[in-house]
Formats: C-alpha cells, sequence, structure tokens
C-alpha cells in the first residue's frame, strides 16, 4: 500500500510542468559585459519573444529592437523609461534578448534581461530584494510563454490545414481539368465515328462511280 502510494505520488509529482527559475548571469551589451537575469524557458525564441512583448503591452510599454547588420547590439529589444513596479519603483530602461538555448535544442531559449539607469548597468546597485523582485518578475512570465506558445503552435497548425485544403482544391481542380479533357475526347471520339461512316458512305458512292464510268468502256 505504502508502495502504491508513494507510485502515485511521484506520478502526480511528475505530471506537473517544471517551471523556469531566473538566476543571474552576463551577457555583452553596449560594448562591453553586462550583468544581467537570465532564465531558460522550453519554449522556441518566437513564443518566447511574442511573450515578453504581450507583457511589455499589458504595461504600457512598446519596445524597440536593435537593428542593423554591423549593431553588436542586434536582437535586444529596448524599452527605455519603462515603470515595472514588480521589480522597482522608479523608470529604469529594460533591455531583454532572446536566445536559442544550443542548436540541439532550437525549441528552448534563454532569455537575458539587463536592467540599465542612464546608460550604466543597475544591477550593481541592486540589494538582494530587488534582485529576488527582478528574478520573480522573470519567473512570473511563464503563462505568457505558455500562450504565446499555443498562440504559435495555432498559428502554424492553421498554416497546415490550410496547406492541406490547398493541395485538396490543387487535386480538385486538376480532377476537373481532366474531367473535360476527357470529356471532350470522348466528344472528339464520337465525331471521329461519325466521321469515319460518312467517309465510308462517300468511299462508297465514289466506287459506285469508278465503276459507272468503266462499264462505258468499249469492249
Amino acid at each position: 500500500m505504502k508502495r502504491m502510494f508513494l507510485s502515485l505520488l511521484a506520478a502526480a509529482v511528475f505530471s506537473f510542468p517544471v517551471l523556469s527559475q531566473a538566476y543571474e548571469g552576463t551577457i555583452e551589451y553596449s560594448k562591453k559585459k553586462q550583468q544581467a537575469f537570465v532564465i531558460d524557458y522550453p519554449y522556441p525564441p518566437e513564443a518566447v519573444e511574442n511573450g515578453i512583448i504581450k507583457k511589455m503591452e499589458d504595461l504600457g510599454y512598446k519596445g524597440k529592437e536593435e537593428k542593423g547588420l554591423f549593431n553588436k547590439d542586434k536582437g535586444f529589444r529596448v524599452y527605455k523609461g519603462a515603470f515595472i513596479t514588480d521589480v522597482l519603483s522608479s523608470s529604469m530602461d529594460y533591455a531583454f534578448k532572446v536566445e536559442t538555448k544550443g542548436r540541439k535544442d532550437k525549441d528552448q531559449s534563454v532569455v537575458y534581461l539587463i536592467i540599465l539607469k542612464d546608460g550604466e548597468n543597475a544591477k550593481t546597485a541592486f540589494e538582494a530584494a530587488d534582485v529576488d523582485k527582478a528574478k520573480a518578475f522573470l519567473n512570473n512570465l511563464q503563462p505568457y510563454m505558455e500562450a504565446a506558445d499555443l498562440e504559435l503552435q495555432i498559428s502554424n497548425q492553421d498554416e497546415v490545414v490550410a496547406k492541406a485544403e490547398k493541395k485538396l482544391k490543387d487535386l480538385k481542380d486538376d480532377q476537373s481539368d481532366m474531367e473535360k479533357k476527357i470529356k471532350k475526347l470522348q466528344d472528339d471520339l464520337k465525331d471521329n465515328a461519325k466521321n469515319q461512316d460518312s467517309q465510308q458512305k462517300e468511299i462508297e458512292a465514289q466506287k459506285q462511280a469508278l465503276e459507272a464510268l468503266k462499264s462505258k468502256r468499249k469492249a
């Protein structure tokens, strides 16, 4: 009985998804190595990026993505002067970057968050409570990531359905074209048969005319 209870308990524990937990790390930004808050998510980068954008939109902010061929900060999405009260009561610049976790983990992502004030890394002045709040902010993004990943799956599946429907339409169009060709061939066969019959009658008539001419020869 005890063994059965432990088995059921283990099954219950492993049936729940393992929630991502933020930790501290570093990343290159603004031409120097920056202290950052980091978190791993079991979702593809596109879904994670969409989750962050949705969260910040809900807070009333629209970020600017760093672009450009020679821009070393390419890939960062920066929200300047944002008030995220779950982290700090004052306005800060929040720079997010989402990367694929690894070549073999294309469906898993790493998120880096750098918090800046007047262009300088604010984490260096954080107290322990501030660090915990920043990590909690990233931890609490999990529902956004799940929702964004679901929407991405729905979008992808919608494309699969659309492609399948298009293929079926193309097959039906091909069938319709073939049926038209078959009908034309059938009509052509009927016309050919009629023409053969007419031609046969014409030959018989011409043969009779030929015989009539031959009969007029003098012996």
